[in-house]
């Protein structure tokens, strides 16, 4: 992964954690917060710069709907 992808997929999952704990629920609040967390764990080993590509793009669609 490019040193620029890395800083941005880092700066992605920060504000998208960030931005969860703004959930007033307890319930989603922890919710949103382990997707995140499994979601970008489960994807850590990807290479493929495609793929990672359509992966932040998904994350930032994510993080649309959680702000």
């Amino acid at each position: 992964m490019a040193a620029s992808s890395h800083t941005q997929v880092l700066d992605l999952y920060w504000t998208m954690l960030r931005e969860s704990k703004h959930f007033s629920a307890y319930i989603y609040r922890t919710y949103a917060i382990r997707r995140i967390r499994n979601a970008f764990r489960e994807n850590k080993n990807v290479k493929d710069a495609v793929e990672i590509q359509t992966l932040v793009n998904k994350a930032k669609r994510d993080l649309g709907m959680i702000r």
